[in-house]
């Protein structure tokens, strides 16, 4: 049998609450056989631990987001759909809501409070409209949403423009800088990623909600042509990787995909270069004082990225 251990609480680890109430519920069985044999001066009652069966159910969607931000393949145009389903599924009351009313308003108005103006900041609104996964179908404003695609309209003409001023003599288009790069590696779902996600319908949720006809507007350049015709084509599923997407369509929206190059390349979070700041600490000790900067930076790059090669 393998040993069992109850995880404590972290304030600097988003997740340890989760983990802590799960590891309890685990152990349930085991931990109140272990209050009646040795007469605890303080043991958790019927009604207690039922709360803590609606609380995890409640920090579930918390960890689950907080765990697909956190991967290697995460972009910032993840931040406003994963803000809006996170909103949606606090605002909505249950039947079994009975004694954690107050903890869903509580932590609904904390989400409220600190992405309140994240709809209006010109990296994560262009890059959630450069997805193809979520597009414009995720803001909650129409204020918010019409700011978004000026945003996304203004910087694919200053990449139209930054193309055409690499033309080459014979008026030929050079390719772009970022043209030449892959397109990053699809993260393999690791053993936690197997649990059954409570948010996907929620995210399809939204999507059929936007999924009506949309009336073309009249559009008088090329660069909104691209964007319009972009907008009002249906989403891929959110499983499909946005670079796949952009590298199959890139001769039908060259501007778009270039302006994509540029903004889905922004992560989520800093969880990811922390990561590789721990992996150098468990590369760089004491018995290898003398490794070369080059070299640690090869072994850095391979203890990354090898075991996602080996599995294509």
């Amino acid at each position: 049998m393998p040993t069992k251990r109850l995880h404590q609480d972290v304030a600097t680890r988003w997740n340890s609450t989760y983990y802590m109430v799960e590891s309890l519920l685990e152990q349930k069985r085991s931990i109140s056989a272990y209050g009646a044999d040795h007469d605890l001066p303080v043991t958790l009652t019927s009604y207690q631990w039922a709360l803590l069966e609606k609380i995890i159910i409640v920090l579930a969607p918390f960890e689950e987001l907080i765990r697909q931000i956190s991967s290697s393949t995460s972009s910032a145009a993840e931040v406003i759909p994963s803000v809006t389903v996170l909103k949606r599924l606090l605002a909505r009351e249950n039947e079994g809501d009975t004694g954690i009313k107050t903890m869903k308003t509580t932590l609904l108005e904390a989400v409220q409070k600190r992405f309140k103006t994240i709809e209006n900041e010109p990296l994560y609104a262009v890059a959630t409209l450069l997805d193809p996964r979520f597009k414009d179908r995720y803001f909650t404003g129409a204020d918010s949403n019409k700011n978004a695609k000026d945003a996304l309209t203004q910087e694919v003409e200053k990449m139209e423009a930054a193309l055409l001023s690499r033309t080459t003599p014979e008026g030929a288009e050079t390719v772009p800088e970022n043209s030449h790069k892959a397109p990053r590696l699809e993260a393999q779902p690791d053993s936690s990623s197997s649990r059954k996600s409570s948010l996907k319908g929620l995210f399809e949720e939204i999507l059929q909600e936007h999924d009506e006809e949309r009336g073309a507007s009249s559009t008088s350049t090329q660069v909104q042509n691209q964007i319009q015709t972009y907008l009002t084509e249906q989403t891929v599923p959110r499983s499909d990787s946005p670079f796949q997407y952009w590298g199959v369509n890139q001769i039908r929206f060259p501007t778009l995909a270039a302006t994509a190059a540029k903004f889905l390349c922004a992560p989520c979070t800093s969880v990811d270069s922390e990561r590789l700041f721990s992996v150098a600490s468990n590369i760089i000790d004491a018995r290898r004082n003398r490794l070369g900067g080059e070299r640690a930076e090869m072994l850095i790059f391979l203890k990354k990225n090898l075991p996602l090669l080996l599995k294509l």
